[in-house]
């Protein structure tokens, strides 16, 4: 008993450590290509360094952190080909879900509600004070709302959990899209055309409204 309540101890620190340095990516804390230091990390959350390293280890499973030997641990610097596969899969299995919804019809007047709600809070977000970083990050997080909730509409189990599996390499690509863009008005307000599509049922235009909110797809930078 003694040794399995250990073990549900360390995975709980673990998860505590890769929730930390998630948000502080999120946050600007760290940027692209930081030294992440075991010894820091520790100092911060008041825990030894072995569930430090454990949940470094499940970081650099998930793509977040890239670990060199002899060097340490640094934000994994995401290239331009990883946005475009990271975009790639997300178009292919949202596009799949648009498909359901509008196709099943599974979108009610109550659901169209939720998602505008949702766009009001962006618009709120980008119209307030404050620096442009702290904006897009919450900008970011409700975008990833958005969307969250059109996937869990669409009662599609497993391309779901593949979209929850890549969904904080989502948030960093998003976050490479909206710094490259700097509008963050446009980016709220794409989502407006996305809920008219779905409205409508116009899947082709939905579709593409998809396509283009995508920041990067509509730049032609891919």
């Amino acid at each position: 008993m003694q040794s399995s309540l250990g073990a549900y101890q360390r995975e709980n620190l673990c998860s505590v450590v890769a929730d930390y340095i998630k948000e502080a990516i999120l946050s600007g804390v760290y940027r692209e290509g930081d030294h992440i230091l075991e010894t820091e990390v520790s100092q911060v959350l008041g825990i030894s360094r072995a569930p430090v390293r454990e949940g470094i280890k499940e970081l650099e499973k998930e793509g977040i952190v890239t670990i060199v030997p002899r060097k340490g641990t640094f934000v994994t610097r995401f290239s331009i080909e990883d946005i475009k596969e990271v975009f790639d899969i997300r178009l292919l299995l949202e596009n799949d879900i648009l498909e359901r919804l509008i196709g099943e019809n599974k979108l009610s007047e109550k659901d169209f509600k939720a998602l505008e709600s949702i766009v009001e809070d962006m618009v709120t977000i980008v119209n307030g004070s404050g620096e442009l970083l702290k904006k897009a990050i919450m900008l970011n997080g409700k975008d990833m709302e958005f969307h969250r909730y059109i996937w869990q509409q669409s009662g599609s189990k497993r391309r779901v959990e593949i979209l929850e599996r890549i969904f904080f390499q989502l948030r960093m690509a998003m976050m490479y899209d909206t710094n490259e863009t700097g509008n963050l008005l446009v980016t709220a307000t794409d989502h407006y055309e996305i809920i008219k599509h779905l409205r409508s049922k116009d899947l082709e235009k939905c579709k593409k409204a998809l396509r283009d909110h995508i920041v990067s797809y509509k730049k032609g930078r891919f």
